[in-house]
């Protein structure tokens, strides 16, 4: 499992933890919910995942050339 640490000001904590307390969810299980694209509305948090993601995939690429050489 991959370990994602993100730092948030005080105010987006406390909107998380209570949209996590709403939905009846834990904090990390509220923000998967959201990075899953359920309220993914953020142009910049939608920009973050993608290269996030192109970042995995490349990551994934060297591992693979990695194990060629």
């Amino acid at each position: 499992m991959h370990r994602l640490i993100i730092e948030v000001d005080r105010q987006l904590y406390q909107q998380l933890e209570n949209a996590a307390r709403a939905h009846h969810l834990s904090l990390e299980a509220e923000c998967r919910r959201r990075l899953l694209g359920l309220e993914c509305q953020s142009r910049y948090l939608q920009a973050l995942l993608a290269e996030m993601r192109a970042d995995a995939a490349e990551g994934c690429w060297r591992a693979r050339e990695d194990e060629k050489a």
